[in-house]
């Protein structure tokens, strides 16, 4: 199994950390609509390292699937055919309030940026007339002088961030590839995720061949128990942040821990991290995400998604996961067949 993981530096760093992240063995980088930019250390990194690289997500709802597919088609180019093109649709109130964009039917608008995107690198690779016509974006004017011409790489997937049945179902219709969203247990992932994948490539004439199923797991990693102990503070910090958002409610569901979540929410409306965080008990530690030294999250990373998965993007947060682990890591799961 492969690893990724994420390049969290500024665009003036991205080179150095690709380099020392690289180092180590992983297989690819990728980077999330954070404090930065989610394309532009990407575009820092691509002359620097030789992985692949890979958006995680970026936002779509709020962008035009022109500027997605240009900026896709640069970064194929800049990585020389490694990029990969992740695309999310955040929450409501960050389209509306941070965004300052329009929300509506987040799956109907996913489904339909992933094939106006798509549809817009086939027609710059193979000459066909751009003819895209759909409910929310229209893409039909494509002069010569606009054409970038084939891509010497070929045309970058386009992978889709989902945790919802509806969206997940929609990325296995669709798009190359899902991301399994990071805040999941290994019940949700078996219960609520794959038969909605199977249900979207049933629908879409496709298979599990078709579609590259990408896990994300959110990593408490260390080999003493300070270590352990520090990582796992950053992790529980996380998990309180997403069990705050309705969306995720369902996970917490599964688990028989639903009760969580409104009190998660209203906790941060009132900005009380330390109140959320004390939530966050040991099982929903170990049950929400992976904890242990390298060769103990490799194992449990291995039971939760080698059936079904090559490769899985790894958050180390709150805290850094030191090189020479992340380099165990990557040979611990390289040795799950």
């Amino acid at each position: 199994m492969l690893l990724d993981v994420q390049l969290d530096s500024r665009p003036d760093r991205a080179a150095d950390r690709a380099r020392e992240l690289t180092g180590t063995g992983v297989a690819g980088l990728f980077t999330f609509e954070g404090p930065h930019d989610v394309f532009l250390p990407l575009a820092a990194a691509a002359g620097a390292v030789e992985t692949d690289l890979m958006t995680n997500v970026a936002i779509a709802i709020p962008r035009s699937p022109m500027h997605l597919a240009h900026t896709a088609y640069d970064l194929q180019l800049l990585s020389r055919g490694r990029f990969r093109l992740g695309l999310g649709s955040q929450i409501r109130p960050h389209i509306e309030r941070r965004y300052g964009a329009t929300w509506s039917r987040p799956a109907a608008r996913m489904r339909e940026t992933v094939l106006a995107v798509k549809a817009i690198l086939t027609s710059w690779q193979d000459g066909t007339p751009l003819d895209f016509r759909g409910e929310f974006t229209q893409h039909t004017l494509m002069p010569p002088t606009f054409v970038p011409g084939p891509n010497p790489y070929g045309v970058p997937p386009v992978l889709l961030g989902a945790l919802g049945p509806v969206m997940t179902r929609t990325a296995a219709e669709v798009a190359d590839g899902l991301l399994v969203m990071p805040f999941h247990s290994h019940r949700h992932f078996r219960e609520r995720t794959l038969p909605a994948v199977d249900a979207g490539l049933a629908a879409a004439g496709r298979s599990r061949g078709d579609l590259a199923i990408l896990p994300q797991a959110i990593v408490a990693m260390g080999r003493t128990e300070a270590e352990l102990a520090a990582a796992s503070a950053g992790v529980r910090g996380l998990l309180a942040f997403y069990g705050s958002t309705p969306a995720y409610l369902p996970v917490l569901e599964v688990e028989g821990w639903a009760e969580v979540q409104p009190e998660l929410n209203r906790l941060s409306k009132q900005g009380d991290w330390a109140q959320m965080i004390g939530l966050v008990t040991d099982e929903m530690l170990e049950t929400l995400a992976v904890r242990g030294t390298p060769e103990e999250c490799a194992a449990e990373i291995g039971r939760r998604f080698g059936d079904v998965a090559d490769r899985v993007c790894c958050y180390f947060p709150g805290y850094d996961a030191p090189l020479d682990q992340v380099a165990d890591l990557v040979t611990a799961l390289g040795a799950i067949s």
